[in-house]
């Protein structure tokens, strides 16, 4: 959500910065110098807007598909990581896909939209992240869909701390019978 809002947000500043020329360009009254300097501001807001968006602007929509011969291919985003829209329990949730991660982790937020009861979880086992242990629960989703590959009482951690994402981790990539990793993509097949 907090995405969706920084996108909003630049994507006004870009329109302001457009309607801000237009008024400035199309104005006889104010002086010239002032007119100069408003261009000049609305180009620099334009600016910082694309600037903003320019990851949007330069990521393609189609990061994951699935080939002919049935291997999903995954590019490598701009950020050097690999990311799978995978539907959990009938609803999407990106992953980050983590072959140092042991489980599949959910992360409280998309427990919560995959209709877990966060609140009710018993988080008795722990995990060693890069930020020391953090207590997780183990739960046992109902349906986990990728592309056409759908497995049933697919088991997952969910980790009671905030996370950025939801890790694609071991436990989920081992149903494959190979893992490609190039430079730029990511080849599973099954």
């Amino acid at each position: 959500m907090a995405d969706i809002t920084v996108r909003l947000i630049y994507l006004g500043l870009l329109l302001l910065a457009l309607a801000g020329w237009f008024a400035a360009s199309n104005r006889p009254s104010i002086g010239k110098s002032l007119q100069m300097a408003l261009v000049w501001g609305m180009i620099f807001l334009g600016g910082m807007a694309i600037y903003g968006l320019w990851q949007d602007i330069t990521s393609s929509n189609e990061a994951q598909n699935i080939s002919e011969d049935g291997v999903i291919l995954v590019q490598r985003s701009s950020d050097g990581h690999f990311y799978l829209t995978l539907q959990v329990n009938k609803i999407d949730i990106e992953f980050l896909v983590d072959t140092g991660a042991t489980d599949l982790v959910l992360s409280p937020q998309d427990a919560i939209n995959v209709g877990l009861d966060f609140e009710n979880l018993a988080f008795l086992n722990s995990a060693k992240t890069a930020n020391g242990a953090v207590p997780i629960a183990y739960v046992r989703l109902q349906e986990v869909q990728l592309e056409e590959y759908i497995d049933k009482s697919v088991s997952a951690a969910v980790n009671s701390s905030k996370m950025n994402k939801s890790l694609l981790g071991m436990s989920y990539l081992d149903r494959y019978q190979r893992i490609e990793m190039s430079a730029d993509s990511l080849k599973l097949y099954r």
